[in-house]
Order: C-alpha cells, then structure tokens, then sequence
C-alpha cells in the first residue's frame, strides 16, 4: 500500500505539472475523478441540470486558466469545488433561483382546463440518476428548498453538510469569517427544515423496498393508460399534491387531484404508454402521449414521484420532451 500510495502521489504531482505546463489531457485526469460530484454540486446550487453543465464548463475553464494560482497547498478538491462555487454563486445572481408551482400561488381546487405554460419562471428541473452516496442530497424536496435560500447560505450549507468541508475551510472558500459561515448554515437549516419532509425518501424508499416501488410505478403507468380513476386514486395518499412545471397551476389533496386527473389526463388528452425510470434518485415515469388515433406516442413529461406509507404523496410532471434526451430515454414508443 504505502508503495502504491507514492505511485499515485507521483502521478498527481506529474500531472500537476503537465497541466501547468499547458497539457489539456492531464488536466483532464486531474478533474475526472471529482467531475461527477462537481455537476452534482453545480446542479444544487442552480437547481437545473443546464445551468449545472454551463457552470461546470465555466468553473472547468476558470480553473485551467488558473492553474497557476494552486500551489498544492491545499487539496485539489478544495481548489476545484471553490472555483465551482464562486461561478455558481455568479450565474445564480444573473439568473436568480428556479421555482416550482407551489411557490407561485396556492393550489386549485379544480382542474383548470386549458392552462398554458409561463415562460417567464425560471423552473426547477429534474436531475439523471448518478452513482452517488448521499441521494438523498438531490432529492426533489431538498433542492427545491435550498432555492429559498439565499447564495450565500446555500453555499455553505452544501459545502459543510454535503460536501464535509470544516467551517474554518468554507469560509477561506468563500472569503469571510467562520462566524459568518457557521451564521448562515444556521440560518439556512431552519429554512430547508421547513420545507422537506422529516423522512428522506431515501429510507421510505428502502422501507417500502425494490419490489413495492416497481408495483406502484407500474400501476400508476398502468392507471393512466387505461384510464382508470379508481386505480389511481387508491395509489394516492389524501394530502397528494400534483404539479406540472411549466404549467403554474398545481393540485394539493385527493378531491382536487383526482377532479384534475379525471378531467384531463385520464380522458381528455388522448392515448398514453410510459417508461419507468428514476431521477433526482426517486422512482420517476417517462410518459409518451398520442393525441390523435394514429401514430407514434411522442416524449411528453417526466414525473417523479414521492411515496410515503406505501402510497405516492407527490407527483412532479416536468412538461419537457427536450428532457428525454438527457436521462436516456427514446423520444417516441409505438
């Protein structure tokens, strides 16, 4: 071990040193490894994957250039994650945070037919699945919440809860004071508490185990296609909430989802066929809709779902073909 150990300190230095030297492709063997928990990062911080993949280029350009300016004293990792969270904090302050439709009003009561989509919210997306050991991090609730809070805050909460970075290190990252640091994770611990669930989906996900999951995602599927409101309905808890960025208008409690969800999916839409599949490390459903009697079905939302006690608690429909893309998915089924 300690041999191997002094093998891979001589590669780092080694490429340490190429890349300063102007070497892309050392460079790229220095970044790769932390490349994952960077977007990863990137993507709490601005709650949508595309800011993610734009603020990791430019943190990624941002460091090339200035590679200089890391002397080893630190680690690489500290170096690269303050870089991404100095663009981060740049690009939310140009674009501002991203909402859903529970942030912008309370709920209907009942299906609001011909609703159209608001072009002028910037909208949370939802994020592919990674192999990642904290999923719980970037669960849909948790970073919802975390666009209520400020910069700052957001900052150094995900670097000292997430991240397991020290207050005296974040606030050398950031350029304040450990007192201010640890002032605003306090700050922002109150925040995020108020709006996630006590219970991660995580541990509700393993409680209700494999199995369980894929029965509900395939019943609800099963639901839609055929039109079956009692299906669905007996899969819902009775505080459910639907919504459906970028549409505003969202649905909280079982009479007012299943007016929604008769009057419009259920009947009114046309002929559906899904794809089971996850996101934001969550159970997730690709759905495809025909609207006319032939033809191909044609990618339309991804919705994620919540489960509590067995049953779905949420369901978050991104109205998004131009996501299909991004998790994998075909852009059309028979």
């Amino acid at each position: 071990m300690p041999q191997t150990r002094r093998l891979l300190e001589h590669d780092f230095a080694d490429d340490l040193d190429r890349a300063r030297k102007g070497d892309d492709e050392a460079f790229a063997r220095l970044v790769t490894p932390l490349r994952g928990q960077l977007h990863a990062h990137c993507y709490r911080m601005l709650g949508s994957v595309h800011d993610a993949d734009d603020a990791l280029q430019d943190a990624l350009v941002r460091a090339w250039l200035g590679l200089s300016r890391y002397q080893g004293r630190g680690s690489l990792r500290t170096w690269l994650f303050t870089v991404a969270t100095r663009t981060c904090l740049d690009i939310a302050a140009a674009r501002g945070r991203r909402a859903l439709p529970v942030d912008l009003g309370p709920s209907s009561e009942h299906a609001a037919v011909g609703d159209q989509p608001r072009d002028d919210v910037a909208w949370l997306e939802p994020y592919p699945d990674v192999v990642y050991e904290r999923r719980e991090t970037v669960e849909l609730a948790f970073v919802a919440a975390l666009q209520h809070l400020p910069g700052n805050q957001r900052a150094a909460l995900l670097l000292f809860e997430v991240l397991d970075f020290s207050a005296a290190e974040i606030a050398t990252m950031m350029g304040t004071s450990v007192g201010s640091v640890n002032s605003a994770i306090a700050r922002a611990r109150r925040t995020v508490a108020k709006r996630v669930p006590p219970i991660p989906q995580q541990p509700t996900l393993r409680r209700i185990g494999d199995g369980r999951v894929r029965e509900i995602v395939a019943s609800y599927a099963a639901a839609l296609e055929h039109g079956d409101a009692a299906a669905l309905v007996a899969l819902l808890t009775e505080d459910v909430t639907w919504s459906m960025p970028p549409l505003p208008r969202w649905y909280h409690g079982l009479p007012a989802v299943a007016d929604f969800a008769l009057r419009l999916p259920l009947t009114a839409c046309g002929s559906w066929r899904h794809l089971a599949t996850t996101a934001n490390a969550q159970p997730a459903v690709a759905c495809y809709l025909r609207a006319g009697e032939s033809g191909a079905h044609e990618a339309w939302s991804l919705n994620i779902l919540t489960l509590r006690d067995g049953r779905i608690t949420e369901i978050t429909s991104f109205v998004d073909p131009a996501l299909f893309a991004r998790f994998d998915l075909p852009p059309r089924l028979p």
